[in-house]
């Protein structure tokens, strides 16, 4: 939350952050609500996974059967269709796909999220009528989306480490909600909690943004260059947080490190030597008093 009252009274960083961007789609739109400053616009995501993530096997309304269609109709079903979420479709004819999908090739590159998807682009992206068991053969084919592989038959999708997407949000919209958006997007099975958000800066250092963050508001405040930091969506078992103090040393080379744990080793043993001698002379000292006491006693 402090960081919100922060960006409500500093209103002057949104329109830094909109010079920086200007005359691109990444330029926010503010607003007033109860006296609050509220800003929206396209928030960069970037995929941190290393394991794959399922996708639903259909979309909600499924597509036209492809027995009953044929050439010009399929012309007339391709024009962009626009989903929820800003996330377009380009369903126009590319001539290096059609020559691929003709050699039998393996990849589509465009974004099909789901199986209905990926099936009826393979079907409609090609030149010349096909049989049913040319149709199942397409289907048994592994896709690409954006160069993520996406295994059609079994609905797994590996997304390309360190590739981006992108969501349109608000500042009022806390991580969970930015997760469960992203994960709407792309139709993915998984759960929400599966996965953390964080920023990662250039240095190394990596930071999870709580579930009550506003990651939005984090992206305003951290500037608006994503060479110096980005947010990466990554699972919540296999991400890991990197300090300040620990990201300072990630760029060094090896033998540099060694060194520095060498460096580090002498000066253990410098400070165990200290503290033996140390307690070594107390407890000399300590030994001669209770001598002393059993001296006098007798």
């Amino acid at each position: 939350m402090a960081d919100y009252v922060k960006l409500d009274e500093e209103k002057f960083i949104p329109k830094t952050y909109n010079c920086y961007h200007e005359g691109k789609s990444f330029q926010l739109r503010h607003r007033e609500e109860e006296q609050a400053l509220v800003v929206e616009g396209l928030l960069n995501i970037y995929w941190g996974l290393r394991r794959p993530i399922r996708l639903q096997m259909h979309d909600d309304n499924e597509r036209l059967h492809y027995g009953g269609v044929n050439r010009n109709e399929r012309s007339q079903v391709l024009p962009k269709q626009t989903e929820s979420n800003n996330n377009i479709l380009d369903r126009t004819t590319d001539p290096a796909l059609t020559s691929s999908l003709e050699e039998d090739d393996e990849e589509v590159p465009q974004l099909l999220r789901t199986r209905s998807d990926a099936s009826f682009m393979g079907v409609t992206r090609r030149s010349k009528t096909h049989a049913h068991s040319d149709l199942q053969h397409l289907r048994s084919h592994r896709f690409s989306i954006n160069g993520h592989f996406y295994n059609h038959k079994t609905s797994v999708f590996t997304p390309a480490f360190g590739s981006v997407t992108n969501v349109r949000v608000n500042s009022s919209m806390t991580t969970l909600q930015v997760l469960n958006l992203l994960l709407q997007k792309f139709r993915v099975e998984n759960k929400s909690d599966e996965f953390v958000l964080y920023m990662v800066h250039e240095s190394g250092e990596r930071t999870p943004l709580k579930d009550s963050a506003y990651p939005l508001v984090y992206r305003v405040l951290h500037g608006p260059c994503e060479k110096i930091s980005k947010i990466f969506i990554m699972e919540t078992d296999l991400g890991e947080e990197v300090t300040h103090d620990v990201a300072q040393y990630i760029n060094f080379e090896m033998p540099v490190l060694d060194s520095f744990v060498e460096k580090l080793k002498e000066e253990e043993e410098r400070e165990i030597s200290k503290l033996t001698r140390k307690y070594s002379a107390l407890k000399s000292m300590i030994l001669q008093q209770l001598e002393g006491i059993t001296d006098t006693t007798v």
